[in-house]
């Protein structure tokens, strides 16, 4: 939908972003002043066009951000260098504005805006917009197995929740946390309102990113419209997009922030309408735990937004940009971080830049630098997955960091509800080549994870053991894939990989064990390293009660004795070159985040460890060895609580 010239009268308004026709937008830079548009497309159509901009940023006086509390991790910390190159832009026509920014509630409102603008602001924090009733579920999916304290897929529980929704008439979004449970749960949804009322069958959809603009608008307008009754998506709908006026949402599991949980329940119900929220727990510690404690939910304080502006991986892209639209200078490191000019030196010694006279320019082979960052990724590298039954058409993009996971060979490809069997990847050409399959099945990797230290930063004593800050690499090697039954998650089969290793280097946290705590495991004939295993993915679970991130961007690592140190250690890393500063975070609050992983662990129902506490489904060495009750004598031995000698 269209601004509405009404609400502004006199102003000329228009949006600005990829669907923009040609021909408009040459009058939208000749006389627009109030333009609406992205961090993408200001970054690539925008920024690197600026000169045919230059009236409108001679005139500039307003920023806003809205939603400025999704601009984390390395999203965010693109975002920030986005933001800084139009500053100094607007400073080459003369321009000051003023940025107004607006978020969702945070715990460091004011410290992470001035980090994603790089100004000083003012907070205003008083709530003044309407709001209508909402009944807001906690789903517990049923336990069906008494013993491992194994509860029914959420998965199912979804699809059931969504299909009953719509079968009754109430327009829906049912939340995933990843793009392969979206098309999951949609075929699951699909081919149950199939059997039971057909007439519905086609008035769902999936929605994702990957997906072409076109597609994502027309499922957009179809929701706006009336025409679907309900749409199964990713984060991509959490947010930006106008879908009318929904009854319910579902949330198949907790999106990772209370932020997140608030604005996708808040798609429902919008205004002062009463609507209906429901959230389903996945079987992972953090779920879980509040499904037992909702009091922390809802009297929680908010998580610390993260971003690292200065990720050397992320500032060398948006230097280069930045040359590219006006010449670099001494000034601009005022105006970026305070390792500009080590990053600045590092472009020149790439060949990248050139220095003419104080000033820094592109070399001659840079071509348009902005076309090569995404800036949604730490990394514009992509592969591209093509359908080999439809002349190799093009599917859709992968980022290449998570390319073995999703698209390795033998893998199971979801695309609009469709499955592919991904035949062969070409690793020099970045291709997937797939085909259309009736699979009953999908794929999950095995992967092995090592981690060298490369330098401590920061170290501190808490209570009787060190916990240290530094710089670390990790080597990642996926190494084979299960099949897993769709509905049931039976294996069927495994197969082997033969992928080369990825390394990456990025900014770990890490701790030693209180020594007097291992003869006592030993004693009590507990094992060592699957406590440790135990405690790191307990831990990894729940430290995005603190700091605003999702799992995956997180990893972990633990061992009775690292080569780097001869103790042993569990380790908690960024899972992104560079780092943005979620380890960090986890250094400074480790003993909060050692009460809240004892507290899960000590409160699960199981005997011995189950997805509710200690299981992780990202484990790559399948969840072995893991020991429970090792994992709580660790954490009491570091929180120096009294062990019973019996």
């Amino acid at each position: 939908p269209q601004p509405s010239a009404s609400l502004l009268p006199g102003l000329e308004c228009a949006i600005f972003d990829g669907d923009t026709p040609p021909e408009e937008r040459v009058e939208i830079k000749r006389s627009a002043r109030l333009v609406l548009t992205n961090p993408d497309m200001l970054h690539l159509g925008i920024l690197p066009h600026h000169e045919s901009w230059s009236r409108f940023l001679r005139q500039l006086r307003y920023v806003v951000v809205d939603e400025a509390h999704v601009y984390r991790g390395i999203f965010g910390s693109h975002v920030a260098n986005v933001l800084r190159r139009l500053r100094r832009l607007c400073a080459l026509y003369g321009a000051n504005p003023q940025f107004i920014c607006c978020s969702a509630t945070i715990a460091n409102p004011g410290e992470h805006i001035e980090r994603l603008v790089g100004l000083p602001f003012e907070v205003i924090d008083e709530d003044g917009s309407p709001h209508g009733g909402k009944d807001f579920v906690f789903w517990n999916p049923p336990i069906i197995d008494r013993a491992g304290a194994t509860r029914r897929s959420a998965n199912t529980e979804a699809t059931l929740l969504f299909t009953e929704l719509v079968s009754d008439g109430r327009r829906t979004i049912t939340f995933t946390r990843s793009r392969k449970l979206t098309e999951l749960i949609y075929i699951y949804a699909r081919d149950q309102l199939a059997k039971e009322r057909a007439e519905l069958a086609q008035r769902i959809k999936p929605y994702r990113a990957g997906y072409l603009p076109d597609e994502r608008r027309q499922i957009e307008r179809q929701l706006f419209e009336g025409e679907l009754l309900g749409v199964v998506a990713t984060t991509a709908l959490e947010l930006g997009v106008d879908i009318g006026n929904l009854d319910a949402t579902v949330l198949t599991g907790y999106p990772g922030s209370i932020a997140s949980t608030w604005q996708q329940a808040g798609r429902s119900g919008r205004g002062r309408e009463r609507s209906l929220s429901f959230l389903i727990a996945l079987d992972n510690p953090l779920d879980q735990y509040f499904m037992r404690h909702p009091e922390a939910f809802f009297g929680k304080s908010y998580e610390h937004v993260l971003i690292n502006q200065a990720n050397p991986y992320i500032l060398k892209h948006h230097l280069l940009c930045a040359a590219w639209e006006r010449p670099l200078d001494d000034i601009d490191g005022e105006i970026f971080s305070a390792s500009f000019a080590e990053v600045r030196d590092e472009l020149l010694d790439d060949g990248l830049l050139r220095n003419r006279q104080g000033r820094w320019y592109p070399s001659p082979r840079v071509t348009y630098p902005a076309n090569e960052v995404n800036i949604r990724s730490a990394s514009s590298d992509r592969y591209t997955v093509v359908d080999i039954s439809q002349g190799y058409g093009e599917l859709e993009t992968v980022e290449a960091a998570v390319a073995f996971f999703q698209i390795h060979p033998g893998a199971i490809y979801l695309h609009q509800g469709e499955a592919y069997l991904v035949s062969e990847l070409d690793i020099s050409s970045r291709t997937a080549y797939a085909r259309p399959i009736d699979a009953d099945y999908y794929t999950q990797t095995k992967d092995t994870t090592d981690l060298s230290i490369s330098r401590v930063n920061r170290g501190k004593e808490a209570g009787e053991v060190h916990v240290h800050l530094g710089e670390v690499a990790v080597t990642t090697t996926v190494v084979g894939f299960r099949k897993r039954r769709q509905f049931t998650e039976e294996v069927i089969g495994e197969e082997p990989l033969d992928l080369p290793s990825q390394t990456f280097p990025t900014i770990a946290l890490w701790f030693d064990i209180p020594r007097h705590v291992i003869p006592q495991l030993a004693t009590r004939g507990l094992d060592l390293a699957g406590g440790l295993h135990a405690t790191e993915h307990a831990a990894i679970a729940l430290l995005p009660l603190f700091a605003l991130c999702d799992r995956n961007d997180i990893g972990g690592l633990s061992t009775p004795a690292h080569p780097d140190t001869g103790n042993a250690q569990v380790f908690i890393y960024d899972a992104h070159p560079g780092g943005i500063g979620i380890a960090e975070k986890g250094f400074e609050l480790i003993e909060e985040l050692w009460q809240a992983t004892l507290k899960a662990i000590s409160e699960c129902p199981c005997e011995s460890g189950c997805p509710s506490c200690i299981q992780s489904p990202k484990c790559g060495n399948n969840n072995e060895p893991l020991d429970k009750r090792a994992a709580q004598l660790i954490l009491e031995a570091l929180l120096e609580r009294n062990i019973p000698t019996t």
